[in-house]
């Protein structure tokens, strides 16, 4: 192989490795314009796509050890959509994408070491966002503890009316 195409396959090697999240779409039908608007869209959420040969693709990912990737059969144009933290807004943004675009259909896509299906992405894609889902977690933790002390604080509460109500009893003997 030439040295050009061994730099392009580490290349898209080093992409594949680092990221958290990749998705396969199809592009062809798409003209520059609607390819660079899409390329806008995801860089806003962090994340980038790359033209990337079939025939390459696969011997990048046969070199970085994506074991889901291997028996994947591409067919067509290819373009790798990787980066960004939130796999679930990238998701969206291509699902979105594809409803004003047909011709990018989402091929799959690789999340934490499992390939998904165009629907399983779309199932990805109708999750609320990773700030929404933090808030809710919390909200869950919150509630609990909060429970834990109301009913620490009830048991505490119980043992002081106990104890008041008996120096009440004893001051009136006293009294009497």
């Amino acid at each position: 192989m030439r040295a050009e195409k061994n730099q392009l396959v580490r290349d898209i090697q080093g992409l594949v490795e680092l990221a958290p999240s990749l998705f396969l779409i199809r592009y062809k039908g798409l003209d520059s314009t609607d390819f660079g608007e899409l390329r806008t869209v995801l860089a806003a959420v962090g994340s980038q796509c790359h033209v990337v040969p079939n025939r390459l693709f696969k011997r990048a990912v046969l070199d970085s050890g994506v074991e889901c990737l291997t028996e994947f059969k591409l067919v067509d144009d290819t373009a790798l959509v990787c980066g960004g933290d939130d796999a679930v807004a990238v998701a969206k943004v291509l699902r979105d994408y594809q409803k004003k675009h047909e011709e990018a259909a989402i091929k799959c896509a690789v999340l934490e070491d499992e390939l998904l299906s165009p629907e399983q992405v779309f199932q990805l894609a109708a999750l609320p966002p990773k700030e929404v889902l933090q808030a809710q977690l919390l909200g869950l933790l919150q509630a609990s503890a909060g429970q834990l002390v109301r009913v620490l604080n009830a048991k505490l509460t119980s043992v002081v009316y106990v104890v008041n109500a008996y120096l009440n009893k004893k001051e009136q003997e006293q009294a009497a």
